[in-house]
């Protein structure tokens, strides 16, 4: 039995949520968003509240239930408070800035990199040794952050790269005489 499944998602103020067959769309402050269950599962919104229930007891059922709970949670929390994923650069001359739609890098290649941020996302520099990646979309928000630290991930002697923040990097020692 789903012990994710079993439990109703609340609706926190200012967020609203309307069920038309398979898909849910709910609407917050920061947007909309919907989601298309499968067939296995049953999608109701009742006293503030979305339940997600299984059609049968299958181990298909079953699986999708307690799944399709965890997405319309996502959806919640992504039109209430959005999602935020942080990078920090470290190494000497690693920097970024955000030029609008594109984020500039400059990491340590002969020529800087321009990354362009996708609708939904928005980027931000606080220092140019950080870099924040907000939005709705849980999955996009978490694909836009690894697409950037994809372009120099940490190595583990020295440390240098673009990591998550409070990402531990296991560090190696060097080669001995």
């Amino acid at each position: 039995m789903s012990r994710i499944g079993k439990k109703p998602v609340e609706l926190p103020s200012g967020v609203s949520a309307s069920v038309s067959g398979q898909t849910i769309e709910v609407k917050g402050p920061k947007g909309t968003r919907t989601f298309t269950a499968t067939d296995d599962v049953t999608l109701t919104v009742a006293d503030n509240a979305v339940s997600v229930m299984p059609r049968g007891k299958s181990k298909r059922a079953r699986q999708q239930w307690g799944m399709s709970r965890s997405m319309v949670a996502n959806l919640v929390t992504g039109v209430s408070e959005g999602f935020k994923r942080e990078l920090e650069i470290q190494g000497v001359g690693y920097r970024a800035t955000a030029q609008g739609n594109s984020l500039k890098l400059a990491l340590g290649y002969s020529h800087d990199v321009d990354f362009s941020v996708p609708a939904g996302v928005t980027v931000t520099t606080p220092k140019n040794t950080e870099i924040v990646v907000e939005g709705i979309d849980q999955q996009l928000v978490g694909q836009v952050a690894a697409n950037i630290r994809e372009w120099r991930a940490p190595e583990p002697y020295k440390g240098k790269g673009i990591r998550y923040k409070g990402e531990y990097i296991f560090r190696k020692e060097g080669k001995k005489k």
